[in-house]
């Protein structure tokens, strides 16, 4: 009796002190599961399905369900342009379940070309979680045009201005919009903006000499490059595109001009650190998987996969770059 009763109490103290060590190691842990909970995570696309938007979601969400073994599900909500993604997102739960995938245009366009009317915040309103992929912007001329470089533009239209100075984009308020206005001040040239109804419209207009020029998403005109009926005369990205490794940047050509127009993911503002990186390690393995890679590239996208910090640094950026030809051009929504 005198030996086991000193055994029996250590057995007890050993017993208390395992389940005080569970009991703290589930407290202490109770905050990481409740920032990085199970269940269905829902990506957000301001996009009908079946556009390059809603194309990326998918294949990144499919991957993401992969990575975190969570089913990873693509809701599309078009309208506005993508604004009726951005708000249902900024009022979902900020609990890691709920994600973004938006193009630049939703974050540092809309603030400046619908001033006073957007009802979120790109700055205040969502935490960055990554960077996907960007895209080329590229200024096209039609295949008569006697010009080969933006040199050569820029003195052809200072030539005839009254015959020249038309360039096209496909959608009034669009990026590519928005670059013809930053590259004509850096030109010198005063350029009349023609919107159209779309890209198909707007490469008739191309292709038929209807404009001398167009500014649009690069992948878009490859078919009338390939086909003869159009010349790509730069890019403007920061390096020259996959799809067009001849074609020189605006840099290249002595304009100081970078519009890299991106895809990302958002989550809600406030969403926990630990579910937002939580989210990135997933989407980073995505896109480093040279297959999935490869898909994208064939959407004519370069994939990136940069964290949170760096997406937010590009936002500001983009913020701040595109307020003065946005504003340069006189745009008012509607038009």
């Amino acid at each position: 009796m005198t030996t086991t009763r000193p055994l029996h109490r250590r057995a007890l103290l050993t017993l208390a002190a395992t389940s005080a060590a569970l009991a703290f190691a589930a407290f202490t842990a109770a905050p990481a599961a409740a920032q990085q909970p199970a269940g269905t995570i829902r990506v957000i696309v301001g996009y009908p399905a079946g556009a390059t938007s809603d194309a990326l979601a998918r294949v990144v969400a499919e991957g993401m369900g992969r990575q975190l073994g969570q089913t990873v599900i693509v809701e599309n909500k078009p309208g506005a342009g993508g604004r009726i993604g951005n708000e249902l997102v900024k009022a979902a739960p900020a609990d890691g379940t709920t994600l973004l995938m938006t193009p630049v245009a939703t974050m540092a366009i809309f603030p400046h070309s619908f001033a006073g009317q957007l009802r979120y915040d790109p700055l205040k309103d969502f935490a960055p979680v990554t960077h996907l992929t960007n895209f080329q912007i590229g200024l096209g001329v039609e295949a008569g045009a006697p010009v080969k470089t933006l040199a050569e533009y820029v003195a052809w239209v200072k030539a005839d201005p009254g015959k020249r100075n038309f360039y096209g984009s496909a959608a009034a308020g669009s990026i590519p919009h928005f670059f013809g206005v930053m590259f004509a001040r850096a030109a010198g040239l005063e350029l009349t903006h023609v919107p159209f109804k779309g890209t198909a419209e707007a490469m008739t207009a191309l292709a038929g000499g209807q404009i001398s020029a167009l500014s649009t998403v690069a992948a878009d005109i490859r078919a009338l490059v390939q086909g003869g009926k159009a010349r790509l005369l730069a890019v403007a990205g920061e390096q020259r595109s996959a799809t067009f490794p001849d074609v020189p940047t605006f840099r290249e050509q002595g304009f100081d001009l970078v519009a890299s127009p991106w895809y990302a993911m958002f989550a809600p503002a406030g969403t926990p650190a630990a579910a937002v990186q939580r989210l990135h390690g997933a989407i980073a393995a995505v896109l480093a998987d040279p297959a999935t890679r490869q898909r994208i590239v064939d959407m004519g996208l370069e994939p990136t996969g940069h964290g949170p910090d760096r997406l937010g640094a590009i936002l500001k950026a983009d913020y701040e770059r595109w307020g003065p030809p946005i504003r340069a051009s006189g745009f008012k929504p509607g038009q």
